[in-house]
């Protein structure tokens, strides 16, 4: 049985469909009794590095801000607008490439998202002041916002409900690697050569990436969805003879019954099937990122112009608060298709509220309180913002996978850009405790919805949750 052709293994495939040949519904099939092959494997870690990249780029500014505070004399309404604009940028990417991502596919709009965020980069370089870095940040999310969606789309499609979540979830991670990447950069390079430190090394994408990126294929199930059938089995037929030259012995697919339409549009998303899933995920990206994002965009100024710390050090408080983030949501991967995604979301979203009403009881009053009981916070959230991603994903059908995923992550970006501004007018007004009393009412509404309309995901396949 080990000796299996890849020619043997698709004639078994079509032969074991029942009725009429859906091309859609065997390609799926295909692929949910695959393992993980070597190029699924390097596929991810592919996509991977440029989400590395991604995160990376999201929180540069961040750690810029505290030298361009000072270098610029920037208010804290400057400030938070300048933090908001890359998620405004985001907004419009996520949408906009989510829908051109469902019309030509998911390989050449991500070639294009990570182009346009790394030319960016170099336009950041020579901002010369706060109108200037905001247009220049605009534009970076526009890129920024279309990658993360798409990728989360195309990864998804490669592979079955068995430990979906933890695999995805393990590339999504690199994402988190890429804040904790930015802060030791920043806190390496930032003191002696400046602010502009952040944004050289956030070229580092367009040298290493894009040659790999004709090592990758289109995601066969966008393929099959679009009629595309014979290409789509040529990419699932290297898969299974990769399996089977592995020692992998392939059981026969079994089919899940498919629509037959090959597109969509943005109003299916609210259709009765899809309408609950549509309002409900909005409003996780939305409470999850306004809250995440509102404080690790504005932690780092916040030491340094609240408590006057020293450069190096703001850094360094920065830096601790997204490695808690990336410890917990390694522990979330590992065990979120054990939890369910629904139970998690729902312990997640009741505890963080308690640590934020613990600072603005307390006053928020020493750094090192703020550190520790707003890094608690927002590692606990992480495990949420990082995962939804996954979450979007299982809830629509590949003919509009991309594109739903595209307009939920909108949200995020509403959220976190809603985050800064939120917290510059609140500082201004009526002080910093105030700014942790609302972010822990937001996450207890993000905890309602949960509870009520979220629907569990767990090792179902594909095409069996979203018809």
């Amino acid at each position: 049985m080990l000796m299996q052709t890849s020619e043997d293994i698709a004639t078994t495939a079509r032969d074991a469909a029942a009725g009429p040949f859906d091309g859609q519904a065997d390609i799926s099939a295909r692929l949910e009794r695959l393992p993980v092959t070597r190029r699924v494997f390097w596929t991810r870690n592919i996509i991977g590095a440029a989400t590395f990249f991604d995160g990376y780029t999201v929180i540069a500014i961040a750690y810029a801000m505290p030298v361009l505070v000072r270098e610029w004399g920037l208010g804290p309404e400057q400030t938070g607008l300048i933090l908001s604009m890359g998620y405004l940028g985001q907004l419009i990417g996520a949408v906009f490439f989510g829908w051109l991502a469902e019309r030509i596919g998911r390989l050449s709009v991500l070639l294009f998202t990570i182009l346009l965020f790394v030319s960016m980069d170099v336009a950041c370089l020579f901002a010369w002041g706060a109108a200037s870095m905001m247009v220049f940040r605009f534009i970076q999310g526009i890129g920024t916002g279309g990658e993360v969606p798409v990728a989360s789309a195309y990864i998804n499609e490669y592979i079955g409900s068995k430990g979906r979540g933890r695999f995805f979830l393990l590339y999504e991670v690199m994402f988190l690697l890429g804040l904790v990447g930015a802060g030791l950069i920043a806190r390496a390079l930032v003191p002696v050569y400046g602010w502009q430190a952040m944004f050289l090394v956030g070229l580092v994408p367009a040298a290493i990436l894009i040659p790999f990126r004709f090592f990758m294929r289109e995601s066969p199930r966008w393929l099959a969805s679009k009629g595309r059938y014979e290409e789509a089995d040529r990419i699932v037929s290297q898969l299974e003879a990769s399996a089977v030259a592995s020692g992998h012995s392939l059981e026969p697919p079994k089919p899940v019954a498919t629509r037959t339409k090959t597109s969509s549009n943005w109003r299916e998303l609210f259709s009765s099937f899809y309408r609950r899933r549509t309002f409900t995920i909005w409003a996780m990206w939305f409470c999850s990122y306004l809250v995440a994002n509102g404080m690790i965009t504005w932690l780092p100024t916040l030491y340094r112009q609240t408590f006057n710390l020293p450069l190096e050090t703001s850094l360094l408080y920065g830096l601790l608060t997204s490695v808690a983030g990336v410890v917990a949501s390694v522990a979330c991967a590992l065990l979120i298709d054990r939890v369910g995604r629904k139970r998690w979301y729902m312990i997640a979203f009741f505890a963080a509220p308690l640590p934020l009403l613990a600072l603005a009881f307390l006053g928020a009053t020493s750094p090192l309180e703020v550190l520790i009981l707003a890094g608690l916070a927002y590692a606990i959230l992480q495990t949420i913002t990082f995962s939804l991603y996954l979450y979007s994903a299982e809830l629509y059908p590949t003919r509009m996978r991309a594109l739903g995923t595209g307009l939920g992550s909108a949200w995020l970006r509403l959220g976190s850009s809603t985050g800064p501004i939120l917290v510059g007018v609140l500082m201004g007004s009526v002080g910093v405790q105030y700014v942790f009393a609302t972010f822990a009412a937001v996450s207890l509404v993000g905890a309602v919805v949960t509870t009520l309309f979220a629907i569990e995901t767990k090792g179902r396949v594909l095409e069996e949750l979203s018809p």
